[in-house]
């Protein structure tokens, strides 16, 4: 499974880097939650509304770290922007079968419009 996971997950990631929506929702369970600190366990519906129009800021995402054991994976990626500065952050993911069941965000550095600086 851990060559599959890896895969999925970086499917995951290249969804957004492509603007892809369709392909995200099949690598997505029909119970997917996400959380962040901005979100708790919200449904996958609230996910494409709340956090799919980030898409269209997204230029790449560069894995820096990518951790598996059984069905579960920690992510610790640079995200370059469209426009704007860098942000980084690290992601727990759960799959069940072939679909992400989870995904939670911590949040790392922040982009400097989001801080204030």
């Amino acid at each position: 499974m851990s060559s599959n996971l890896s895969d999925l997950i970086r499917k995951y990631y290249s969804s957004y880097e492509s603007k892809d929506r369709e392909s995200l929702e099949d690598l997505l369970s029909d119970d997917f939650t996400f959380s962040s600190p901005l979100d708790d366990h919200i449904s996958k519906r609230t996910y494409f509304q709340r956090c799919w129009p980030n898409s269209e800021t997204i230029s790449v995402f560069h894995i820096e770290k990518l951790f598996e054991k059984g069905n579960e994976a920690f992510v610790r990626y640079e995200c370059e922007r469209i426009a704007g500065p860098k942000f980084r952050n690290t992601e727990y993911l759960r799959i069940e079968g072939d679909k992400i069941k989870e995904v939670e965000v911590y949040f790392g550095s922040l982009p400097e419009a989001v801080v204030g600086k």
